[in-house]
């Protein structure tokens, strides 16, 4: 074959070449991003109004049909359907594969703008958003203490600056927990009877909880920032005294006397509880917990996420160090749940493993007909055909996902079929008297052919997965994508660095090399 005959033709270059692509694709190993799901952008758009009070047939008549409405004039809208239930309205619509996310969530942002003004004035505003694999968390942090569970957010929050401090982390949302609030129940009597409108009393509260900058000035050649610092310090006690009137007579009116300050809590928007069923041990076994020991506690929870492209386990591993790091009080537990590095890590294990065993597998198969060295030989072709491919997905943009690296491991058996035709054939040649350069191009150039066929039949065997339609097809064509580029990588050593590495160091027993 032409190709084989250029790489054996200038094989000094070619084992160079080889050197090359082992140390890239194993510094591409290393360094390729590696995450639990592929990337993947679901042309489907959410937008949810809340409208309080309202029942459901209200909701479906009043919001959710008015928006459908107007997004149904959109072009490349495949589904549409809604949900309405009592104060909430879901519209769920989902678009043609071939619509740019990016477009369809502007396109959607504008037809809900156009829909607000015949919305109810109840209504708040609809909330847009586009459904993304690369928004879900890969982590969940879990904080309970022994106080209060105020005090408890109040870590929760510190913490959340922290993690939104990593590089590589989104977001951190933080989920349960109380938040205070200053509560201002305005007497309607006593408003009446000092005479006092409800927005006096708004405005007066407002107004004073106010920092006011009031420009510079000059003093002995140094120049000063001046600023009247109006915000409360001790909102309950400062806003009981502000004074909303004062009346003819001199006499103030504070907020006291029309209205009753508390310093409370916020209705809770979002509860989080944990019940621990398992324990790891310190020497890392898990075991249940007894029914008499399981309780449930309520918590504070961090959903962590990844910034798209980013590797999963150096993240993880910056986000632990942040908790270990963090100066939490006393009688505070920290669980991690939904830790998905760790399924990460155990599919990039069990890939390591498998090219370990499979080398070895091969080698000691090999062994019973082809001798060590030859046997060598053909196992090389195993790291050298992942590295190839582990180059290729760098250059396209690609990370180590749980869909590749299960490909990868299917692709193992199919790795050696190539290597072991082209060694073994050219062996055979080198067994009839033909010297070694002569041997490798013989025996390469035989079998071509046929192995290019072989390798052709496998790889249509997958290619009509690439056909598959909708998002489940996206999802699912990484798979033959990843066999396809791993058996053109297999051949791709096949025919051009087995030759050339076989020429160098195949044996026969009892024949010199004749060139």
């Amino acid at each position: 074959m032409k190709i084989t005959n250029l790489s054996i033709k200038y094989r000094t270059a070619i084992a160079v070449f080889t050197l090359i692509l082992a140390v890239g694709g194993l510094v591409s190993y290393l360094t390729i991003p590696k995450e639990s799901r592929p990337s993947i952008e679901f042309p489907q758009i959410v937008v949810t109004s809340i409208y309080p009070g309202a029942s459901p047939s209200d909701v479906e008549s009043t919001v959710s049909q008015v928006i459908e409405q107007e997004i149904s004039s959109i072009n490349g809208i495949d589904e549409m359907r809604s949900t309405s239930s009592e104060g909430v309205s879901t519209v769920i619509v989902e678009f043609t594969p071939d619509v740019e996310t990016d477009k369809a969530y502007r396109e959607v942002n504008r037809a809900v703008d156009r829909a607000q003004p015949d919305l109810p004035d109840a209504v708040e505003e609809p909330l847009v958003d586009e459904v993304n694999t690369d928004e879900f968390p890969i982590m969940t942090i879990n904080l309970a203490g022994s106080y209060s569970l105020a005090r408890l957010k109040e870590v929760g929050e510190d913490l959340q600056d922290d993690l939104e401090g990593i590089s590589s982390v989104l977001e951190a949302n933080l989920i349960g927990g109380l938040t205070r609030e200053v509560q201002v129940n305005a007497d309607l009597s006593a408003l009446k009877t000092y005479n006092v409108s409800f927005n006096t009393l708004i405005n007066t509260i407002q107004q004073e909880n106010t920092n006011i900058p009031g420009g510079s000035i000059d003093v002995d050649r140094l120049n000063y920032l001046v600023r009247v610092d109006g915000q409360f310090d001790d909102p309950a006690d400062q806003i009981e005294n502000l004074v909303v009137k004062t009346t003819p007579d001199g006499q103030n009116v504070y907020v006291r006397d029309v209205a009753n300050v508390i310093f409370g809590f916020k209705d809770r928007e979002s509860y989080s509880r944990l019940r621990i069923l398992k324990r790891e041990t310190e020497s890392g076994e898990t075991v249940s917990v007894p029914d008499s020991a399981r309780r449930t506690a309520q918590v504070i929870s961090l959903d962590v996420k990844k910034r798209p492209g980013d590797n999963i386990l150096e993240t993880s591993e910056e986000v632990k160090s942040t908790i270990d790091d963090f100066p939490f009080p006393s009688g505070t537990e920290v669980l991690i749940t939904g830790d998905e590095s760790e399924n990460v890590q155990s599919l990039v294990t069990d890939l390591e493993n498998n090219i370990i065993s499979g080398l070895i597998f091969v080698i000691v198969v090999l062994l019973f007909f082809l001798g060590v060295r030859n046997a060598t030989l053909v196992g090389i072709a195993i790291p050298l055909s992942m590295f190839t491919t582990f180059l290729v997905f760098q250059g396209l943009g690609y990370t180590l996902n749980f869909i590749i690296l299960f490909s990868l491991i299917i692709a193992l058996g199919m790795l050696v079929d190539n290597a072991v035709v082209v060694i073994e054939n050219i062996y055979r040649f080198r067994e009839e008297g033909y010297s070694r350069w002569e041997a490798a191009r013989l025996g390469t150039a035989e079998v071509g052919a046929p192995v290019v066929a072989a390798t052709a039949t496998t790889v249509s065997a997958f290619a009509p997965m690439l056909l598959w339609p909708g998002i489940i097809g996206e999802f699912m064509s990484y798979l033959p994508l990843t066999l396809i580029i791993t058996l053109a990588s297999s051949l791709f050593v096949a025919l051009v660095i087995n030759p050339v590495v076989t020429g160098f160091f195949v044996r026969v027993k009892g024949r010199e090399d004749e060139e």
